[in-house]
């Protein structure tokens, strides 16, 4: 029993005392939902975000790195797998040294919510902003500022990498939003990257709508964005993943024909939603020690 009371304290404390807001005031691009709307499931799994905020993971002060990671949770704009895809991966971060930011950025699978692009992405954006706003605090090199994404997180970052350079009116307001929104590097994590014919349909849904015009598939399906000046980019994905894994060999392909560094991580088995709870995947579970030596490259 005081385990479980232990546990449901640590909840509660991790759901809303160490949140920060991302923006000053009411976010921009969608009215904010009636109070009570903001849902949290089993696994810290949030749904229906009211507003949008992140939890910082400072580098221990011994062992700081000067890099730091935006983590953009998964679940398909819908819902945010909160703890093996946003907390647990900023915990791993940490013992190495780097700060891991988790953003709850704004997703519902109610369309009446007007969550749709580009709303997840300015919000993604801010966090990136506010991480080089917060960089001599945290002990952060702004130039070393990454982006990390699972499933539709992975979407997420992959916009962040390519899309950096698009403008919105709802940007703009103050000195954070004066800041650079452009990755140093990118780690993508079953990644659905597409919004063409290998896309998540879910993903797609809640990120565009029900019949999006043809530029906006191709402006948010991140194989169509890269150029020379995306930044470096590591992909883990599996052949039997319910993402298709295609979606990270065509990033992967798009970054070779642009001279962008990629590291392209397939394996055989493993599905989808994993995260770095891999122990009894076989060969998969390698793959946390490959991000290792990568980040440390």
């Amino acid at each position: 029993m005081k385990t479980l009371i232990a546990a449901c304290c640590l909840m509660t404390a991790v759901a809303s005392a160490d949140w920060e807001p991302l923006w000053q005031g009411e976010a921009p691009g969608a009215k904010r939902p009636p109070a009570g709307s903001e849902t949290i499931g089993d696994g810290w799994r949030y749904t229906d975000i009211e507003v949008p905020q992140y939890f910082a993971y400072p580098a221990p002060a011994g062992n700081n790195t000067g890099k730091a990671v935006v983590i953009f949770p998964g679940g398909g704009y819908g819902i945010l797998a909160m703890n093996h895809e946003g907390h647990d991966y900023a915990k791993w971060l940490n013992e190495r040294g780097i700060t891991g930011v988790v953003v709850k950025y704004r997703v519902s699978g109610k369309a009446e919510f007007g969550y749709q692009y580009p709303v997840p992405l300015l919000d993604a954006r801010r966090a990136i902003r506010t991480v080089r706003a917060r960089a001599k605090e945290w002990g952060v090199d702004p130039a070393k500022v990454g982006v990390m994404g699972s499933s539709a997180g992975g979407s997420l970052a992959s916009l962040c990498s390519t899309l950096y350079g698009e403008t919105f009116a709802e940007e703009g307001k103050d000195e954070i939003d004066a800041r650079s929104c452009k990755p140093d590097f990118s780690i993508l994590i079953y990644p659905v990257i597409t919004m063409g014919e290998v896309t998540h349909g879910g993903s797609r849904h809640n990120l565009l709508g029900d019949h999006p015009e043809p530029a906006l598939v191709e402006k948010c399906s991140g194989e169509k964005q890269v150029t020379k000046d995306t930044p470096p980019a590591f992909l883990l994905t599996t052949a039997d993943d319910g993402v298709d894994c295609r979606n990270s060999l065509d990033y992967a392909a798009a970054c070779k024909a642009h001279g962008v560094p990629v590291s392209l991580h397939l394996f055989e088995k493993g599905g989808h939603g994993y995260g770095m709870n891999v122990q009894d995947k076989g060969d998969l579970a390698a793959w946390p020690s490959l991000l290792d030596a990568w980040l440390k490259r």
